[in-house]
């Protein structure tokens, strides 16, 4: 059976773990999380980038840092996964569901408009696939409106916008290196600080609500418990494993936008049966995903069973959060009829380094599911 998804080894990570637990510090904010905090920093121009051991502790400490509570609303997107909503339901704030826009996945940036109130704080925009939402007008109307951004840019490493790499533009962008992402530590994220205000609390939040990070850099000479936070911090070992990843970034890239333009190419023959990935203007292709839109959820079925038959994984996505078990009674009534579509309809193929010699056998299996 070929997955749909695999992790990929550079043949580092061993050797680095080994390096980590052999210097006997592992639980956090070492080198190696220093390491690859400076990468990300110099590299796409964050503030100040914070590891955490998941991109939902990282949208929770997000969700800290801007303040939101009893009262407050937060406009997040019902196509997501459900970290983006929890992260800000943990605080007491009340999730306000947009929808997509009609030609792909994301937020529909022309809604949310719409969807503020006086008590709207924050707008928590999802870059589905890595390929960037409307920021341009986001920003216009969080600048305009006196609210923050949150990006959630799980699946954007390593993708922008004009120009501006995706998490950067935000007041604070989230991470995800989870085993299904384009690098990964297994589970693991990270923080994006893009806004002074927040550089200091930040890294208290990261550091279990203490200022400890201080104490060891020396700017304090004594530390204690100054805010709230929680235990955020990545272990040395996962960061050990991350720089592995982070080293080969580049041809980790390269090799995923190969298969996903294979995908592209093949997939062309078929519009009319299946509908492509649409990059939005000014967005980039990080390769995270490939998926392809059929007619409706019957047809979508049909192909995955297919698939299957022939041996190749192939999986639909998110599920309507508003619609969902534990939202559907908070959900204020509207329909959002484009995420539906793309529940019912979104089936993603198999993409991950390592998939080169297999693609053949996929290219063949899907050929014979849409004949």
């Amino acid at each position: 059976m070929i997955p749909f998804n695999k992790a990929y080894l550079t043949g580092r990570e061993m050797e680095y773990m080994r390096q980590a637990v052999e210097s006997g510090d592992l639980c956090g904010n070492g080198p190696f999380t220093k390491r690859c905090q400076g990468f990300f920093e110099e590299k796409y121009g964050f503030l100040k980038c914070l590891l955490t051991t998941s991109c939902t502790d990282a949208l929770e400490m997000a969700a800290i840092l801007t303040g939101v509570g009893s009262g407050d609303e937060v406009i997040v997107p019902s196509y997501t996964f459900v970290s983006t909503a929890i992260a800000f339901l943990r605080t007491g704030a009340k999730v306000v569901f947009a929808d997509s826009r009609a030609d792909e996945p994301n937020i529909d940036a022309a809604a949310i408009e719409s969807l503020i109130t006086p008590r709207t704080k924050v707008i928590a925009p999802v870059h589905y696939a890595g390929c960037a939402c409307d920021m341009d007008a986001i920003m216009e109307i969080a600048n305009r409106r006196g609210l923050l951004v949150v990006e959630d840019a799980a699946q954007a490493v390593d993708s922008f916008y004009k120009g501006r790499p995706l998490g950067s533009i935000g007041h604070l962008g989230c991470f995800s290196f989870h085993e299904t992402k384009n690098i990964t530590s297994g589970e693991g994220g990270m923080l994006a600080v893009n806004d002074e205000r927040f550089l200091r609390r930040a890294e208290i939040v990261w550091e279990k609500g203490t200022n400890r990070a201080e104490f060891y850099r020396g700017a304090v000479n004594k530390y204690g418990w100054v805010d709230i936070g929680s235990s955020f911090l990545m272990s040395e070992a996962l960061a050990a494993f991350l720089w592995a990843q982070v080293e080969s970034l580049d041809e980790i890239q390269s090799r995923r936008k190969a298969i996903w333009n294979r995908y592209a190419e093949f997939f062309g023959a078929y519009r009319g049966k299946v509908s492509l990935p649409v990059l939005p203007e000014g967005a980039t292709n990080n390769a995270h995903m490939f998926y392809l839109l059929f007619h409706d959820l019957a047809a979508r079925t049909e192909f995955i069973a297919k698939m299957k038959e022939s041996g190749v994984g192939c999986t639909f996505h998110y599920l309507p959060l508003h619609s969902s078990k534990y939202y559907e009674t908070r959900h204020d009534g509207r329909p959002l009829p484009n995420c539906d579509r793309y529940a019912d309809t979104l089936a993603r193929m198999p993409l991950y380094c390592g998939l080169e010699k297999d693609l053949d056998k996929v290219l063949a299996a899907a050929e014979k599911a849409l004949a």
